[in-house]
C-alpha cells in the first residue's frame, strides 16, 4: 500500500478532527477521500486553500481508513506537524 508510512505519523482522523487541526494550524497535509460526499469535504478543501495546507485527494475512503489503521472508512485524515 502506498500509504504504509501513515501508521508512524501523528494524525487525526475524521472530518471534525481534521477541521479542528486545520483551524489550529496543526495540519501539515490533509488527505480527503475522492469518493466522500462533497458537502463534507468542501469546507475542508476551502480551509486548506485559505490556510495554505497541502491537500491530497487521490485515495478513496476505504484506502484512507485502512492506511489510518481504523476499522471504518474515513473521508479525511490530517498529518500533523
Amino acid at each position: 500500500m502506498a500509504l504504509d508510512w501513515f501508521k508512524d505519523c501523528r494524525k487525526v482522523i475524521g472530518s471534525k478532527q481534521v477541521k479542528k487541526a486545520i483551524a489550529e494550524g496543526q495540519a501539515r497535509v490533509v488527505y480527503l477521500a475522492a469518493d466522500a460526499e462533497e458537502r463534507i469535504i468542501m469546507p475542508l478543501r476551502q480551509m486548506c486553500s485559505e490556510q495554505g495546507v497541502e491537500l491530497n485527494e487521490e485515495y478513496d475512503m476505504a484506502t484512507l481508513g485502512r492506511a489510518a489503521r481504523v476499522e471504518v472508512k474515513t473521508a479525511a485524515v490530517a498529518i500533523l506537524d
